[in-house]
C-alpha cells in the first residue's frame, strides 16, 4: 500500500543554521509518509536543502505567507501532487519519526477538518504559551478538540482546500495569516482540528522580538475582519480588539505603534479580498466555542 505523500514546505532566510540544520534532520527522519520538500529563501538563496527537496528563490522579501504559497505552488507543478501539506518554521522540530505520519492519520478519522495542528511545546516538551494553543479556552494545552485558528508554523493542511480559499493572505507579510485562512476554510463549510497529543517543539520566543509586531499585528487584525466578518460585525469586533490591546499596552507597551497599524489597516482595507462568511459560518464558529466578535 502506497504511502500518503505530504508536501512540506520550509521557509528560509539562512538566519538560523544550527537550529534549521536540526529542523531538517527531524524532517528526513519521518517515517510512514511519502515526502517532498520545498525549502523557500526569502530573499535568499538557501543554504541548506535535504537532496531530492526543490528549492525556490524569491528575490526579497515577501513575507511568511507569500513565501509560502511560492513553495505551496512549486510542490503543485508535480504531476501527483500531495493531498496534503504541511507547513514548517525553519526552527521548529519532530521529536518522534512518526509525527507526519499521526497528523495525516488524524486527518483521515477526520474528513470535516481542513487542517490538524499538533501541540506546540519548547524543547522541554511540556511548555506551551498560551499564544501557541489554537483556541481561548488556552489553559488546557493538552486537550485536543475542534478549533477555529491555528498556528502556522507546524500545521497540516489539505491541499485541495488549501488552494479553493487562495492559500495564504500574502500581503498580511507576518501575523494573524493563519486566523484568516482558518475563518476562510471554516467558510468553506471544514473545521479545524487540535491533536493534542501530537507535540512538536519551537523554541520558546517572544512574537515581540520582531520589530514590526505591534504594527503589523494591528494592521492585519483590522484586514481578517474587513475580508471575512459580515458587515454588522466589522465594529465590534475591532471596538473588542482596540478594548484588548490597551490593556496590553499598559502593561507592555506598543500603543503608538498599535495604533498606527490600526490607521494603516482600516486606510488599505479595500484593497484586500473582500469574503464575508455567511451567517450559517458565524453560527458554526459560535458552536464551536469562538464567535467571530473575539
Amino acid at each position: 500500500m502506497p504511502q500518503p505523500r505530504v508536501d512540506v514546505v520550509l521557509l528560509t532566510m539562512n538566519d538560523r543554521p544550527t537550529e534549521e540544520a536540526a529542523t531538517q534532520a527531524t524532517l528526513l527522519a519521518q517515517t510512514g509518509v511519502d515526502l517532498r520538500i520545498c525549502v523557500v529563501g526569502n530573499g535568499c538563496t538557501p543554504d541548506i536543502v535535504p537532496a531530492d527537496a526543490k528549492t525556490v528563490v524569491l528575490a526579497e522579501n515577501v513575507g511568511i505567507p507569500g513565501g509560502r504559497n511560492a513553495g505551496a505552488r512549486a510542490l503543485a507543478e508535480d504531476k501527483q501532487p500531495g493531498k496534503f501539506l504541511f507547513f514548517l518554521d525553519n526552527d521548529a522540530s519532530f521529536p518522534r519519526p512518526d509525527i507526519l505520519a499521526r497528523l495525516v492519520a488524524e486527518a483521515e478519522q477526520r474528513p470535516e477538518a481542513a487542517y490538524v495542528q499538533p501541540r506546540l511545546t519548547g524543547p522541554d516538551d511540556a511548555t506551551t504559551p498560551r499564544r501557541w494553543v489554537p483556541r481561548l479556552r488556552a489553559g488546557h494545552p493538552g486537550r485536543p478538540g475542534t478549533i477555529t485558528t491555528m498556528t502556522e508554523g507546524v500545521v497540516l493542511i489539505r491541499r485541495a482546500a488549501f488552494d479553493a480559499v487562495g492559500g495564504w493572505a500574502e500581503g498580511f507579510f507576518l501575523y494573524h495569516e493563519g486566523l484568516d485562512l482558518a475563518q476562510r476554510l471554516w467558510g468553506q463549510g471544514h473545521t479545524g482540528w487540535y491533536a493534542a497529543g501530537i507535540r512538536m517543539h519551537h523554541p520558546l520566543t517572544q512574537p515581540t522580538r520582531h520589530a514590526l509586531f505591534h504594527r503589523l499585528a494591528a494592521r492585519n487584525r483590522v484586514w481578517v475582519a474587513y475580508r471575512n466578518l459580515p458587515a454588522p460585525f466589522i465594529p465590534p469586533y475591532l471596538l473588542v480588539w482596540t478594548i484588548a490591546t490597551a490593556v496590553r499596552a499598559v502593561r507592555g507597551g506598543g500603543a503608538r505603534e498599535s495604533l498606527r497599524g490600526f490607521r494603516e489597516g482600516w486606510a488599505g482595507r479595500h484593497r484586500q479580498d473582500r469574503r464575508p462568511m455567511r451567517w450559517r459560518t458565524v453560527l458554526r464558529l459560535t458552536a464551536a466555542g469562538r464567535p467571530p466578535l473575539l
